[in-house]
Parts: C-alpha cells; sequence; structure tokens
C-alpha cells in the first residue's frame, strides 16, 4: 500500500521487535501504518553464513562516539552497540531468548531500596499487568517451554553446560526458552541446528519481525513500508503536537511525511538521538524532554562471557549459538554482594569473532592458548540487570557529523559498582561450574559491544521522572509514542526482546483505542 505523504498517517520510525510488531498489531485492527526504516529491506535468503561478513552486511556502522570508563571506549570506541540496521531491526541478530521479567524486577526502587548512585524507579505497570501480553507474544514468537512448545535438542556446548550447573547445585537450567523452532510451527520450519545463526537466519526457523509481523502487516495491505529512510526530525504544529516526520531517502533527498501519530522504535541510541535532533523554539531541550531525562539511564545489560578448555572436543560451534539458560542466578539475593540478579547462557563464537573479542588487543602466548583450544572449547555468557545512572546517557555529538552532516550520538557509560559485583560472581560462578566438569584452564572475556540497549526515554508514573507513561506515550506530546527498550524503567536480568513484544502488543491496543475514541 502507497500512502499519499501528505496524507495525515501513524508513522512507526523502526521495524524491529517494537515497531514491527507494532505496525502488525495496528494494520491487522484496520490501521494503515506507514514504517520508516533507516536500512535495507534484507531477506533471509540474502544473509551470509560468515560471521564478519554477515556483520558488515547487516550491523549498523553508522559513525558513532564513545566516553565514560567502560572498555568498550577503549577498544571498539567507534561502536559502542552491536545492533542491526536493515529491516527486522536486531531482531535479525539476536540469541532468541525469551524469559519474563520477573515480578520483583518491576519494582526495584521499593525491592532494592535506595542504591547509591542509581537512579532506580519503580515501574509505572507490574508483571500482572503485562502478563497476558506475555502469553500473546510467546504464542506470536514460538518461544520453546511455553505453551506446550517441544524445546531444542541439547547440543555439546549445553551437555557441558548443564552438567556442570547439576554438580555445582543448580536446579533451573533448560534449553530454553527461546524463539527458535525445535518442530514446524506457525508457518516457520524447525531448526537445522546451524551454528552462529544468531547473525541471520536463512532458515526461517528464529523469529524475528523481518520473518512474521512484516510479512503478515504486508498481506493486510496497509502497510507501507519505506527502507533506505532515515528519519532526521520529527515537527509539530503550533499546539505542540507532532505532525509530520522528515526523512532522507537513500539518495539524501529530504521528504516529509504528514503524521497524526507518531511511534519512535529506532533502538535506544536512536530514538532519544532523533529526539533530541528534533528540539525547536517550543521544545528547546529535545521533544518529550521536559524532564531532562531524554537520554539519561542507559542500560546494556551487566554481561561477560567465560571460555573454558578442556581436554577433549566440545566443538560449541555446532547446533544453535545459544540454547541453554541457567534462571538459578535471577533472583535478588542482597547476600551476594549486590542487588538483582543475572543468568548464564550458553554462547558460542567463530574463530574470527572469538580473536576479537575474547580479549580485544591482546597477544602473545596466553592469546595463542585460547585459540589453539577453540576445538575443546565451551562458552557461556553472564547476562544480568545493569543499574540506571542519570550519567550513563546518549547525548548529540556536534563534533562528529554523519553523512548527512547531523550529529552523531555519544554513548556515554561507566559501570556501577553493582554491575561490576554482579559480573565477578558470574565469572566465579561460571568457572566454578565449568571447573566441576573438567575444565583444563579458563578465560574471562570482557563485555562486547551493547546488544541489549535500554533506558534513555523511559517509563514513569509521574512525568518529571521519566519520558513517556505507562503506555509508551510521552508525558509531553499526546499524540508521540515510543515503542522499544528505550522505554525501560530498569533492565531487569531476562533478556529484553520478549518484553519489547509484549509492551508493543499492549501498546498497540491503547492506540487503536485512543484513535478510535479520539483520545490522540
Amino acid at each position: 500500500m502507497k500512502i499519499d505523504q501528505n496524507e495525515e498517517a501513524v508513522v512507526i520510525v523502526g521495524s524491529g521487535a517494537g515497531g514491527g510488531t507494532l505496525a502488525y498489531e495496528l494494520t491487522k485492527k484496520g490501521i494503515p501504518v506507514v514504517v520508516l526504516e533507516a536500512g535495507p529491506y534484507l531477506r533471509n535468503e540474502d544473509y551470509v553464513n560468515n560471521e564478519w561478513e554477515a556483520f558488515n552486511q547487516m550491523a549498523w556502522l553508522d559513525p558513532r562516539t564513545t566516553s565514560g570508563s567502560w572498555r568498550i571506549t577503549t577498544d571498539f570506541p567507534n561502536l559502542p552497540t552491536w545492533i542491526v540496521k536493515a529491516v527486522g531491526g536486531t531482531t535479525t541478530h539476536w540469541s532468541g531468548a525469551t524469559p519474563r521479567f520477573k515480578e520483583h524486577e518491576f519494582k526495584a526502587r521499593s525491592t532494592y531500596g535506595r542504591v547509591e548512585g542509581a537512579n532506580l524507579l519503580d515501574w509505572p505497570i507490574t508483571k500482572e499487568d503485562l502478563d497476558p501480553y506475555y502469553e500473546r507474544a510467546e504464542i506470536a514468537m514460538g518461544s520453546t517451554h511455553t505453551h506446550g512448545r517441544k524445546p531444542l535438542p541439547a547440543n555439546n556446548n549445553y551437555k557441558v553446560f548443564a552438567n556442570g550447573a547439576e554438580r555445582i547445585g543448580y536446579k533451573h537450567y533448560a534449553t530454553g526458552p527461546y524463539a527458535t523452532n525445535a518442530e514446524e510451527y506457525d508457518g516457520r520450519p524447525a531448526s537445522i541446528q546451524d551454528g552462529f545463526n544468531f547473525q541471520g537466519d536463512k532458515n526461517k526457523s528464529k523469529w524475528s519481525t523481518l520473518v512474521r509481523e512484516i510479512p503478515r502487516a504486508e498481506d493486510t495491505g496497509l502497510l507501507d513500508l519505506r527502507s533506505d529512510c532515515q528519519v532526521v526530525q520529527i515537527t509539530h504544529d503550533a499546539s505542540g503536537r507532532a505532525d509530520s516526520v522528515l526523512y532522507l531517502d537513500d539518495e539524501g533527498n529530504l521528504h516529509r511525511q504528514a503524521a497524526k501519530l507518531v511511534a519512535v522504535a529506532g533502538n535506544s541510541i536512536e530514538t532519544p538521538r532523533l529526539l533530541l535532533m528534533s528540539a525547536t523554539a517550543m521544545f528547546p531541550d529535545g521533544l518529550a524532554n521536559s524532564s531532562g531525562q531524554v537520554g539519561r539511564n542507559y542500560m546494556r545489560h551487566t554481561t561477560g562471557s567465560v571460555f573454558s578448555r578442556f581436554d577433549k572436543p566440545v566443538r560449541m560451534y555446532r547446533g544453535e549459538t545459544m540454547a541453554g539458560v541457567i534462571a538459578d542466578e535471577s533472583i535478588h539475593n542482597p547476600d551476594r554482594g549486590f542487588v538483582g540478579g543475572y543468568y548464564l547462557e550458553t554462547i558460542s563464537l567463530g574463530p574470527a569473532f572469538l580473536a576479537s573479542f575474547a580479549d580485544p588487543g591482546a597477544w602473545g602466548a596466553d592469546f595463542a592458548e585460547i585459540m589453539n583450544a577453540y576445538l575443546n572449547t565451551a562458552g557461556l555468557w553472564v547476562i544480568g540487570e545493569d543499574m540506571p545512572q542519570e550519567s550513563n546517557r546518549i547525548t548529540l555529538n556536534s563534533a562528529v557529523t554523519d553523512k548527512n552532516g547531523l550529529p552523531v550520538p555519544n554513548v556515554n557509560f561507566d559501570d556501577h559498582a553493582n554491575d561490576v559485583a554482579m559480573r565477578d560472581h558470574g565469572y566465579q560462578q561460571a568457572e566454578k561450574l565449568y571447573n566441576s566438569v573438567g575444565a583444563v584452564g579458563s578465560h574471562r572475556a570482557p563485555p562486547y559491544p551493547s546488544t541489549h540497549n535500554l533506558g534513555t526515554s523511559r517509563m514513569s508514573a509521574r512525568p518529571e521522572d521519566g519520558v513517556v507513561d505507562q503506555w509508551g506515550r510521552t508525558h509531553d506530546i499526546p499524540n508521540l509514542f515510543v515503542s522499544d527498550g528505550s522505554v525501560f524503567t530498569t533492565g531487569a536480568a531476562a533478556n529484553p526482546t520478549l518484553t519489547i513484544v509484549a509492551l508493543a502488543i499492549r501498546q498497540a491496543e491503547y492506540i487503536a483505542d485512543q484513535l478510535k475514541t479520539g483520545g490522540i
């Protein structure tokens, strides 16, 4: 469907977990939608099963800058995030893990109390509010271990992981939940256990909005999807309501799309960047920023990996890249020396990626030992709740511009002491796990460029504390919404995609009702 640029439309910026889901949920309710996606329309058959080639094909490589004490500033100063610039967004580059938030994680301020240096806040919604939408999201995505869905089979990396978990006393471990099919489901085939498909799944067994939501929205005849279109400004009328978006096509030509409603789902870097770039005399600090919170409270999860060597082959590269979760540590137990919790999840990197990310800049005998033991290596990832801090933020760096002459986003991040304590605990538990099954050596890999980008436009009950309300509607502008991980009030321990999708389904119901009743 082609929507006239002068026709006031529902305009969604971004086609990933939030934007793609919102587009489908609205179009199936009979609401025409324009989706503006900055990247190309890559199809599954376009993917290449080669890590670096796939990275350069899919990754968001526009210039960005970094600051702060996190190691990324030194190791990858131009790549703070490892996300996708293409139709489907970062749902085309993800592990597929789909745990739900726990009840206490919606109430971090009430549960954890005052944590010095952290800008903790309770969500304006509860787990009970979101549970019906978690159900719908799990069914849509095909999450294993839920709703009678068959689990993924155990690969060798998982077998080492699970045996170690049992020996050190963990009770809650399994090959999921993951949104990757163990058997045919919802028109998608079963996994063929192709390693490294977390960066482009040619087989379509892993859920993404590229595979499910975008095609179904197109089938309604109500989606106008425009790829290679970078939104550069949201404009507003004299009353302060959003009235259009300005975007550049792949040739650099400027276009204007009239809008009756705008939903921004550009990931937690591009979303605040767009709001800040849209500043006007009425909104001198950027749109929806009367609280000063746009861009602040950036979270990227507390992460780190452990790769352990054995005297026999493991071949961690066989089977799904991530196909195992230990949930025992995803509780709040301050006796461990930190608030919040974390998961342990299997991970595998190919030789090229392992060489790049295991210890960036390393060389010599210790590094050679890591690479020489590749065949005999097992790996896992620590992923836990990091603390929101006002100083961890996205700002505009006017000293560096992109190809269009626009200021690039700067990502500033410092670990909170709680983050460090949690990561260290995770490293220790991972090594204990692997040692229990005969590891002959282990290596602690530092955090990679961020894949879980959260916060920066957070939900809050009070306008002065955040950017959006419980529906993702900005406190300042009634027809401007945020529809991605930016809205997370706190990060929780769980991988965020399931929650982003659940929130988008819930938001779509609200928007449809508001459009019908004239509330927008």
